[in-house]
């Protein structure tokens, strides 16, 4: 990562709820193929949840623990504060010495934007600004919330609007959570009505309408430079499976979920492509 800060900008995208199961069918049935061109051989990888509902795994995702191998550790991290005995960083950790990526990445001249999804980012009240007063600039409407069928549409427009904003030489790390997959989802599934109630089934719908939008926001993000870019899930969500309804617990519909890491290439890239 100390070859990529600096020189490429970084996009982090949370799609939250998002199960691990229902990415991995999806991307194995050719029903996501904007995000599994992306992915190495198609498939996500499996990892774990650092916390079980959104406020608790961004605030980890923020200090630098990003979901964790599903595999016996220690494994490295792309990013980690300055602390001895962490036996997660190594030579290729980006290493800062502020409480948080998202301040530490302002201090090597980045600039550092929020496009907000769900509640704990709307900016309403002292808990649902927290996360967002960690960037130098946040986003957050009705628009963008749970309740929209559109919502990552419109987030998408606003990413591109701040990214077309910005000076040729400036440094972006945009952060977006998207709400599309939680619930409720129920209008992302054609034919179910409010009264069906939200599903796994609709749970997929979601992922496949955003994944119908989210080339836009690669496009947006790879227009200047070439971009790093991490897509995952802080944390999945139950439908039923052993008699559990949502998140903020322990199962493995919960504590699973998808994850992925990859280079966008840059505008001289694509030229010469």
């Amino acid at each position: 990562m100390n070859e990529i800060v600096g020189s490429h900008d970084l996009l982090l995208v949370t799609l939250d709820t998002l199960r691990y199961d229902v990415a991995a069918e999806l991307a194995a049935a050719g029903r996501i193929p904007n995000l599994a061109r992306h992915l190495p051989d198609g498939r996500w990888e499996r990892r774990h949840a650092p916390g079980s509902f959104t406020y608790a795994s961004h605030q980890a995702i923020f200090a630098g623990f990003l979901p964790t191998p599903a595999t016996p550790g220690p494994h490295p991290r792309l990013f980690a504060a300055r602390f001895a005995g962490s036996e997660t960083t190594t030579d290729g950790t980006f290493v800062y010495d502020t409480p948080d990526l998202v301040s530490g990445l302002a201090e090597e001249g980045y600039r550092t934007a929020c496009v907000g999804g769900v509640g704990f980012f709307n900016g309403q009240g002292p808990l649902g600004s927290v996360l967002p007063g960690l960037f130098e600039e946040s986003h957050w409407e009705p628009a963008f919330g749970v309740a929209s069928p559109t919502s990552f549409e419109s987030q998408v427009t606003r990413a591109e609007e701040i990214v077309a904003g910005l000076p040729a030489e400036q440094r972006l790390f945009l952060f977006v959570n998207v709400a599309a997959l939680h619930q409720p989802n129920w209008f992302h599934l054609p034919g179910a009505t409010r009264e069906s109630g939200d599903t796994r089934a609709s749970h997929a719908a979601a992922l496949v309408h955003v994944d119908r939008h989210i080339g836009r926001l690669f496009a947006a993000m790879s227009s200047r430079r070439p971009c790093f870019a991490i897509v995952c899930s802080d944390h999945g969500t139950a439908y039923g499976e052993d008699g559990f309804t949502g998140h903020r617990l322990g199962h493995e519909s919960v504590w699973t979920v998808p994850y992925a890491q990859f280079l966008l290439d840059g505008p001289d890239r694509a030229e010469i492509a």
